[in-house]
């Protein structure tokens, strides 16, 4: 009985593209996503660029009670689930629904739904409660919609890692599929491009303030400032071997091998591990670092950590050894959404033999890696290799594959 765990529907909601097709062809040509921010008054911000999805218009395709027990991100994970189910052939009736579960993760989000609520709780005079009360309750909040919409009871969960959180979801999702559920629902949609959200990833200090939006987001550039943050992410439909070849559905591709590490304390000596990441996965799927066809980088656009990615590159592939690119520079830094849309546009990489540019960058010197720049690079790809760090210290990697 295999237990592969196969990638057979995709959902996609990106800055540069809404639905699968708008955002790979986008993304193949290196058209940007990034502008100036609309969903709210950032004028007196110090930074106001950002990823918006464009032409989500939720009442098109969810009814009006839903759209008033969600917020903007729910509403797009929704969706974004929709598509993937669709894309693979699935109706809740096809299986049992305890053999079908939800695993997704949450990152920034929670903030628009947040923020309403303290504004009727502020309205009401009721200004001692606690916000983290209303986060520790939406975590939970795309997981269970998804599960609820489409009657999903078997195993479920949010993963909250940061950036990382995305492909930890997809690697829980393929424990699960490895123990026996034939379909889990998977990755992740994040979104906090509000006035508070806003606020909260400012504090962070890693937000570009540059304001053209061709030059603000360059990983692995001279000129790297910092991240945009963008909302948005993907859904994947993530199926056992057995069920997909049953229903005889096309397949994407595979998860074929993952690797998380976490860092060590700042100041203890210790280097960074992404590298060790990086071999866990390559050597939970049985590939050597030569089978590797494309790295999609975590690419943070802060000049210490883009030299402590390259040099776990490095490490692992040598010198130029392996293609290297970094779509979300058209997208902006989704978050925990940023993973499983790298992983969807990994699996269009492999089946299209084409790997999308790093838009806008101009690689610095010094970076021992071959960053994909300009053009589109055509060629074999069977396999990818996905980063993704969370801030305090995660660092995921997952493998993907044809199948």
């Amino acid at each position: 009985m295999s237990a592969a765990a196969l990638v057979t529907g995709l959902g996609i909601a990106a800055p540069n593209g809404l639905g699968t097709d708008d955002f790979w062809s986008a993304t193949r040509s290196g058209k940007s996503g990034i502008g100036r921010i609309t969903r709210f008054d950032a004028s007196s911000y110090p930074a106001q660029l950002a990823g918006e999805v464009p032409g989500f218009q939720a009442e098109q395709y969810l009814s009006s009670q839903i759209r008033s027990q969600t917020d903007h991100m729910t509403r797009m994970a929704l969706v974004a689930s929709d598509w993937a189910l669709a894309d693979a052939g699935i109706t809740p009736d096809q299986f049992d629904a305890y053999d079908m579960g939800v695993v997704t993760a949450s990152s920034s989000g929670g903030f628009e739904f947040g923020q309403g609520e303290l504004q009727k709780l502020w309205s009401l005079g009721r200004r001692h409660v606690s916000a983290y009360q209303s986060f520790a309750w939406f975590y939970a909040v795309n997981s269970g919609q998804i599960s609820i919409r489409h009657g999903m009871k078997g195993p479920s969960g949010v993963v909250v890692s940061d950036q990382a959180g995305g492909l930890d979801a997809l690697a829980h999702a393929r424990r699960q599929i490895r123990g026996g559920t034939p379909v889990i629902v998977s990755g992740a949609v994040d979104a906090s491009i509000c006035p508070w959200g806003w606020a909260a990833q400012l504090a962070g200090g890693r937000v570009s303030t540059a304001e053209a939006p061709d030059r603000a987001f360059l990983p692995f550039d001279a000129e790297a400032c910092g991240h945009v943050p963008g909302e948005g992410g993907a859904i994947l439909v993530v199926e056992h071997a057995d069920s997909a070849r049953r229903r005889g559905v096309r397949v994407w591709g595979e998860l074929a091998g993952y690797g998380a590490t976490f860092d060590p304390k700042p100041g203890s000596g210790r280097e960074p591990a992404l590298h060790k990441a990086i071999e866990l996965a390559l050597a939970d799927a049985g590939t050597e670092p030569g089978d590797v066809d494309v790295v999609f980088a975590d690419a943070a656009a802060v000049p210490e950590l883009d030299r402590q990615e390259a040099d776990a590159i490095t490490a692992v592939f040598g010198p130029r050894g392996v293609p290297v690119t970094a779509p979300k520079t058209m997208t902006g830094r989704l978050y925990s959404g940023a993973g499983p849309l790298d992983v969807a546009a990994a699996l269009l990489s492999v089946r299209d033999g084409v790997i999308p540019p790093t838009a806008h960058v101009q690689q610095a010197p010094g970076y021992a890696i071959d960053l994909v720049t300009g053009q589109p690079r055509t060629g074999r790809v069977r396999t990818a290799l996905v980063l993704a760090r969370g801030h305090g210290g995660f660092n995921s990697a997952l493998l993907v594959r044809a199948a």
